[in-house]
């Protein structure tokens, strides 16, 4: 296969696909080679550019999706007749940090951080496609457990989780951090 053919297979997929696609579907379903991924993204990413089109390929994570560039989000919302999204509260920020930086959790451990009950936010999240489950604990009860979305990253403009911001608390004049990194001890949770 052409190195023209390979680039246009991964556009093909990314543009049927509308969701995330891992990085191995791409390569086995192109019959590339790993190596070679990094380069077709970016010589589509390049020729969207270079030709003005509002489409670009972003990386989340270990997965990549087509899709289109915020400067022509109005547009889109225009066309879509798509209601204003309400920004997210305050106890749902506070709820998808929690569950961001302690993933996967469940609600139990969400209400016991924030001492209250959060089973209405984490379902708001859930519902807005912020939150995921990710399975039940093998626990009594078998609890849900969620951790954060493509979606997520994707909202927050993030490649990985690993581009979230250290977690830092005030203490008397000195920041303190939330995660004790020589002992691997949460001290939130």
């Amino acid at each position: 296969m052409q190195l023209n053919e390979k680039t246009s297979a991964v556009e093909a997929i990314l543009f049927a696909s509308g969701e995330p696609v891992d990085e191995v579907r791409i390569i086995e379903a192109a019959g590339i080679e790993k190596n070679d991924l990094s380069g077709i993204i970016k010589a589509l990413n390049d020729r969207y550019t270079d030709s003005g089109s509002a489409i670009n390929i972003i990386h989340l994570g270990n997965k990549y999706q087509m899709c289109t560039k915020k400067e022509y989000s109005e547009y889109i919302k225009a066309a879509m007749e798509s209601k204003k999204q309400s920004p997210l509260s305050n106890a749902a920020m506070e709820t998808l940090t929690i569950i961001a930086y302690n993933q996967p959790v469940t609600k139990g451990f969400v209400e016991s951080v924030r001492g209250i009950d959060s089973s209405s936010v984490v379902n708001t999240l859930a519902e807005k496609g912020l939150v995921e489950e990710y399975g039940r604990l093998d626990v009594p009860g078998h609890p849900v457990a969620y951790k954060t979305s493509d979606n997520f990253l994707r909202c927050f403009g993030l490649t990985s989780l690993d581009d979230l911001p250290p977690l830092v608390r005030e203490n008397e004049d000195k920041q303190v951090s939330l995660f004790d990194e020589e002992t691997d001890n949460n001290i939130i949770g």
